[in-house]
């Protein structure tokens, strides 16, 4: 996953696509790599689009859509 979002940054995109980015990570690297993109997002611009099913995730969104059965059920807008 680290290689990937490494990989994924290292050309300065303005939005980048992660695909449970923090899947499969300890609890401290998973924490490393959101604290990356809000980082990246407040200093660079950067937009993030994420999926994830971690409810956790959602205090750390400007906005969440959630999804049923591939339909937009909701969208949030947190900021």
């Amino acid at each position: 996953q680290r290689v990937a979002i490494a990989r994924a940054i290292s050309h300065h995109p303005a939005v980048v696509f992660a695909d449970e980015p923090t899947a499969e990570l300890d609890t401290n690297t998973g924490l490393q790599v959101v604290a990356l993109f809000r980082s990246l997002v407040e200093k660079e611009g950067l937009t993030v689009v994420m999926t994830t099913h971690d409810p956790n995730m959602i205090e750390l969104a400007d906005q969440v859509f959630s999804l049923d059965n591939g339909v937009q059920a909701e969208q949030v807008v947190t900021v």
